[in-house]
């Protein structure tokens, strides 16, 4: 089957999560990408916990779709190596210090000198501008200067990291659509560019309306545990054996969640007669619903609510979300074949494309598997893929035998 991606070569030059999210991306949808990885150690996710079968399932979960190069980036051959790459590439993606490419030779000048139509993507944690620009950024870090965790938890209590790595994964769908919009730019102009995407620039923007709310009105928003500073009702409530998230995101599913509880009384309630009235009112209109709600399970609330038409579902625990039967409908949960552990299941892509669907052509690379080859594919015959390796310019090749 035609990928979308299948002309594209990415050299990939990140670790960890927000850059291999964004290259696994590229090579699910047909790109040759290249990891480049430090000899021994390889990507920090290598060694992660937990493990299937002594592989780190966080590496696991980020590399499919991948041939691995494992070169020392402090031998001058080495960058030889990765300049030469870079020169046949269409992409080339990274996640070093600001400056630490530049000093190396492998920066965007010295890579444009030798590909001036390369698409040339840095990933970081607050750019490469600013007063910050030098600084290392994680994801938890990022959620705390963004704002994240402090609008993250219940009203009393302490500021929360978001379950997910949502920082590091929403930075990766970013540098996965600039580069696709650098690559149809390049294909009407021929002209390749330097782009970046950093992790707080995306939590930043994600912040929307709560940033234009305090600037239009002055009022710092607050956490509000599973509330919507706009809407009520419109969170988690507590039934009598657990919880489950309803959602009222207009007047009209607002009179249906009354006329499903039969509690067509509340409609006459001037307290929470319009939106306005229930976000004013808001711990008044949670405190009744939650009465009702937990005189009942889960399971018959979301059985009377869902047949009145209004959103709501349980608050699955990961198990449940596994064995679900729309997440598995969709493809969500797959199958990747793995030299080293039987009966992989990872989660799929979310890229839905009809005639140019993402594929797993790849398992998630042994480190320096592919070192041979590519370097081959470069023009090194045996004896002086040999001498790199004696010389310590590349690691030894983990064939995952």
């Amino acid at each position: 089957m035609t990928t979308a991606l299948e002309d594209i070569k990415v050299v990939d030059l990140t670790r960890t999560l927000a850059g291999p999210s964004c290259t696994q991306m590229l090579g699910d949808m047909g790109a040759d990408v290249i990891k480049i990885e430090e000899p021994n150690l390889g990507d920090e996710t290598r060694s992660w916990t937990p493990f299937w079968n002594e592989e780190g399932t966080q590496f696991l979960s980020f590399n499919r779709n991948k041939r691995s190069l494992s070169v020392n980036l402090k031998e001058k051959e080495a960058v030889d190596i990765v300049l030469g790459l870079a020169a046949k590439a269409d992409v080339m993606v990274e996640s070093f210090r600001a400056g630490a490419l530049d000093r190396m030779g492998l920066g965007y000048d010295a890579v444009r000198a030798v590909n001036p139509g390369i698409i040339y993507c840095s990933v970081s944690g607050y750019g490469r501008t600013g007063p910050m620009a030098d600084k290392p950024g994680y994801d938890l870090i990022i959620q705390a200067y963004s704002g994240l965790m402090n609008l993250t938890g219940e009203p009393d209590g302490l500021p929360l990291r978001v379950g997910f790595s949502l920082v590091d994964l929403f930075t990766g769908m970013m540098a996965y659509g600039s580069i696709l919009t650098a690559l149809h730019h390049r294909q009407k102009t021929g002209e390749g560019q330097r782009i970046e995407a950093a992790l707080l620039d995306g939590q930043v923007a994600t912040m929307s309306y709560h940033a234009t709310g305090y600037l239009a009105t002055g009022v710092e928003p607050k956490r509000l545990g599973s509330g919507h500073p706009s809407l009520v009702p419109y969170q988690s409530f507590p039934a009598s054996d657990g919880y489950f998230i309803l959602g009222c995101a207009n007047q009209g599913l607002w009179e249906r969640l009354c006329r499903g509880l039969d509690r067509a009384d509340l409609l006459e309630d001037p307290r929470f007669s319009t939106n306005t009235d229930r976000v004013t009112n808001r711990a008044e209109c949670v405190g009744v619903l939650s009465e009702i709600f937990q005189t009942d399970t889960v399971a018959h609330w979301v059985d009377v609510i869902s047949e009145a038409g209004v959103p709501c579902g349980p608050i699955n625990r990961v198990p449940q979300v596994i064995e679900d039967a729309q997440v598995n409908a969709r493809n969500m949960i797959v199958d990747m074949p793995h030299p080293r552990v039987p009966n992989l299941k990872v989660p799929g892509s979310p890229l839905k494309l009809a005639d140019t669907p993402p594929s797993i052509r790849r398992p998630p690379p042994m480190l320096g598997q592919h070192n041979e080859e590519i370097l081959a594919e470069c023009g090194y015959d045996r004896e002086q893929i040999e001498k790199l390796r004696q010389k310590g310019v590349i690691g030894v090749s983990d064939n995952g035998s």
